[in-house]
């Protein structure tokens, strides 16, 4: 039965006896427990000794709850993610700040998730025509999923050595050298960063791939001299192509140009020689009425034109003097200027042989008018 109930005799079941007139005392049960817990870390039966090693285990239990709590406290930088594992299974993943877990029950793993690492990558790989290449790689990545870079595979880094070794391979596979070693590389860089990033998404690495830079593409060394020779060789055929084009865009609109001229004259000439005949056909009826009225006058007319139309072209004059001798009239300056195109110009030629030549005419002239007197004399 209860201890206050009737017939119970009233005993405190803390050992006291104190009637029905008020609570238990609880400094007298608080010593009882203190020497009960002396007792049982081998206190001695004295009271003071008992006190004393109670109060000494409440402080030991104090400080262990302190360093407990205290180990539990750590900080998450802005920069990274927390992944908690409570009893080896994932619990959450914490962002930036002061946070809390308690030890032994939890583990935590911080990531730095906005850190850019850099992988490369050098090797021997063969081409689609079935050349060796030598190829440079760098990969720039960073972690874009903390839980699945910690949780989903055993070495995520590892992981993406061997995607980029196996993309790297597949692409210049599949690629000829000399897209590999000239222009092709950037082409070969954008498929690289597919084929890596299908890779790690599917092992869920948690990586994202930033860049992949094709750094340097070579032969190797065996048939650096052979390939440097084609290259050259290469360069060559380029030059010559682009100077032949350079003279194709000179001579061509210069070609059209000239062309263009020579239509511009014929038809220019084919307007000229129409306009004469033209002029020609009128004034010949015109001179056809005046022949008409004065067959005579206009006959003598025409006659007149034409003589003077023909000595005009002459480069000797004979002056028929009557009653004396005819004298012939040569002008050195017309003669001189019409033989211009086979003898040196007049205005070339020294004082000296101007001289000589005007001596050597005059010297003609005295003779034939000589020859002239005496055939006059014999008839």
């Amino acid at each position: 039965m209860a201890w206050n109930e009737p017939g119970g005799n009233n005993q405190d079941p803390w050992g006291g006896n104190r009637g029905n007139d008020g609570p238990p005392d609880l400094d007298e049960a608080l010593k009882k427990f203190q020497e009960k817990l002396g007792g049982l870390f081998g206190g001695g039966s004295g009271g003071s000794s008992s006190g004393f090693g109670g109060a000494i285990f409440g402080i030991i239990l104090v400080v262990v709850v302190v360093i407990y709590g205290l180990l539990g406290i750590y900080q998450v930088n802005q920069q990274e993610r927390a992944v908690v594992l409570r009893l080896g299974v994932y619990a959450e993943t914490k962002g930036p700040g002061l946070h809390w877990n308690p030890p032994l029950i939890d583990i935590v793993k911080t990531v730095n998730v906005t850190k850019v690492r850099l992988h490369s990558s050098k090797g021997l790989m063969l081409t689609e025509d079935l050349n060796i290449v030598e190829v440079n790689l760098s990969v720039q990545y960073s972690i874009a999923d903390a839980q699945s870079f910690v949780l989903q595979v055993r070495d995520p880094e590892r992981s993406l050595i061997q995607a980029t070794e196996s993309a790297l391979r597949h692409v210049v596979g599949s690629t000829g050298m000399h897209q590999v070693l000239t222009e092709g590389r950037e082409n070969i860089a954008i498929e690289v960063k597919a084929r890596i990033q299908e890779y790690v998404d599917s092992y869920g690495t948690g990586v994202h791939i930033e860049t992949v830079n094709v750094e340097d593409t070579n032969p190797p060394r065996e048939v650096q001299a052979a390939f440097d020779d084609v290259n050259k060789a290469r360069e060559d055929e380029e030059r010559v192509q682009n100077e032949a084009q350079t003279y194709s865009n000179g001579i061509i609109p210069e070609a059209r140009g000239k062309a263009q001229r020579v239509i511009e004259e014929a038809t220019a000439y084919r307007e000229e020689v129409i306009a004469r005949a033209t002029g020609e056909s009128k004034r010949f009826e015109q001179r056809l009425v005046e022949y008409k009225k004065a067959p005579q006058v206009t006959r003598e007319r025409l006659y007149l034109d034409a003589v003077q139309q023909v000595m005009a072209n002459s480069s000797k004059i004979m002056i028929d003097v009557e009653g004396g001798n005819n004298m012939l009239y040569l002008p050195l300056d017309k003669m001189v200027s019409q033989s211009s195109a086979v003898v040196k110009p007049i205005q070339d030629l020294s004082p000296d042989a101007l001289r000589e030549i005007s001596d050597r005419v005059v010297d003609q002239l005295r003779r034939e008018s000589a020859n002239a007197s005496r055939r006059r004399e014999t008839r």
